[in-house]
């Protein structure tokens, strides 16, 4: 039997990057998979296909994870077509990066909306399907900026901090109702992302980490896949770093 085989996962900002890979995982085992992007384009297209491949339910759906309202229609249009959500994975998110003394307002709130407020969204429109099943994982996207912090990144370090203090919070008011909580701290991992930096910059980074290489999407969709499957059943309110030693 497949780790998530008959269950239903919803993954945000799954288009591409750490999510994708979240999707194609969580799909190899069997988990019919509901996925978002703020735009319905072609890689949402091609994803749908490429997970409908592997023998599962596969839908994409258009949606603003930063606004409420969307958030809540979402959840429902999920549960109408899936008929439950077993496993959410907050993943949608962004990066405005700049020195304090240069980040603008509209930065700033950018950041926070997209990263930190679509966790309480979609959270708060699950825990109501959850609660009803009696059992349910949430996966919230942290990073080890979120940890440690990063000089020019106030934004999203914030923004990641306070997705892991909500994490460990949701975790102690659900538990009694068997739904567990969890942050995945990803550190310098390969994507579209990372790959517009120089290849100077790019070693610099290397170079930090004690495994000597950056992270792979699958890496991080790896730990995933173990917090929401039940190899992970007395596994709750913890911050699980995926970043070779980086922050240890």
């Amino acid at each position: 039997m497949k780790l998530l085989e008959n269950k239903v996962a919803l993954i945000t900002g799954a288009s591409r990057g750490i999510g994708k890979a979240i999707a194609i995982r969580y799909a190899q085992e069997g988990c019919n998979v509901a996925f978002t992007d703020i735009n319905r384009d072609e890689n949402m297209c091609s994803l749908e296909k490429e997970l409908a491949l592997l023998g599962i339910k596969a839908k994409g759906y258009a949606s603003n994870a930063a606004s409420f309202e969307d958030s809540a229609l979402l959840v429902e249009e999920v549960v109408k077509d899936f008929g439950q959500i077993d496993i959410l994975v907050n993943n949608a998110g962004i990066t405005r990066d700049n020195l304090l003394l240069r980040m603008q307002e509209k930065d700033w709130d950018m950041v926070i909306n997209i990263n930190l407020k679509s966790v309480f969204n979609l959270t708060s429109a699950v825990q109501k399907i959850m609660l009803k099943q009696k059992s349910g994982s949430i996966i919230n996207m942290s990073s080890v900026v979120g940890v440690s912090g990063n000089a020019g990144q106030a934004n999203y370090a914030a923004s990641k901090a306070g997705i892991i203090g909500f994490t460990k919070s949701i975790a102690q008011e659900l538990g009694s109702r068997n739904i567990r909580c969890n942050a995945v701290a990803p550190g310098f991992i390969i994507t579209d992302m990372t790959a517009q930096l120089s290849e100077e910059v790019r070693k610099g980074w290397e170079q930090k980490i004690p495994l000597r290489r950056g992270g792979s999407p699958d890496e991080v969709a790896k730990v995933c896949l173990f917090l929401g499957s039940d190899l992970s059943s007395y596994v709750s309110g913890q911050v699980i770093n995926v970043c070779g030693a980086m922050n240890c």
